[in-house]
């Protein structure tokens, strides 16, 4: 999947949000502040480009400018991330962020240390309300945690980690309606084959793969 900006949904915070380059970036700036220039190192990518994206989490209110310094008889501006909890706000944009979210967890994945040690979790349960709620505390508290501790990137006695978390309540869709979605069109798609398996078998042929191509001369 390619990320643009053409996004059409009207909140201007979830257009900002759904790029996985500008969800780096927000990390990035989170434990301190970062010019473009920086940003463009950490990231590996353009000076202009970087720019640009930081000019988006600027104007929807993410990123805020935090010092300016001169460097190399320029003015160098650094920005930082804006305290808060922009993702979980999100709750009409959640499939959006669910395609950028899986986008990034594969390129950390592809930059998993082996030896490193990781906790790694898939579930659908079923508990008792205030068993959610207490949890989805905890888990944000983590989560905060985390950041707070966290320091700019690459400095001495710090270890890199990677940490992508999306849990939610879900529709009660029963047996046949929690099949949504790819799993769905897989059935639909197996079904069809079946049907036409089928129907190559009343007419005598075999299956289609084994009729004789069509003369066209």
């Amino acid at each position: 999947m390619r990320f643009t900006d053409r996004v059409t949904d009207p909140d201007p915070v979830l257009r900002a949000l759904a790029h996985p380059l500008r969800l780096r970036m927000m990390t990035l700036i989170w434990p301190g502040p970062m010019s473009a220039a920086e940003l463009a190192r950490e990231l590996g990518v353009s000076h202009a480009l970087a720019s640009q994206h930081l000019r988006r989490l600027r104007t929807v209110g993410l990123a805020e400018l935090a010092e300016e310094r001169t460097r190399r008889g320029g003015r160098e501006r650094r920005y930082r991330a804006v305290r808060g909890a922009p993702l979980s706000e999100q709750r009409d944009g959640s499939p959006l962020l669910a395609e950028t979210l899986a986008h990034t967890l594969r390129e950390r994945v592809a930059q998993r240390d082996p030896g490193g040690e990781g906790v790694t979790v898939d579930a659908e349960l079923w508990v008792e309300p205030s068993v959610w709620q207490d949890v989805r505390h905890r888990l944000a508290a983590l989560a905060m945690e985390l950041h707070e501790s966290a320091r700019p990137p690459r400095t001495p006695g710090t270890e890199r980690v990677g940490l992508s978390v999306m849990a939610f309540p879900m529709r009660d869709g029963g047996a046949a309606g929690g099949r949504t979605g790819e799993s769905a069109q897989q059935d639909q798609s197996a079904q069809q084959d079946q049907r036409d398996q089928h129907a190559d078998t009343e007419d005598g042929a075999g299956p289609a793969q084994d009729r004789p191509a069509p003369d066209h001369a």
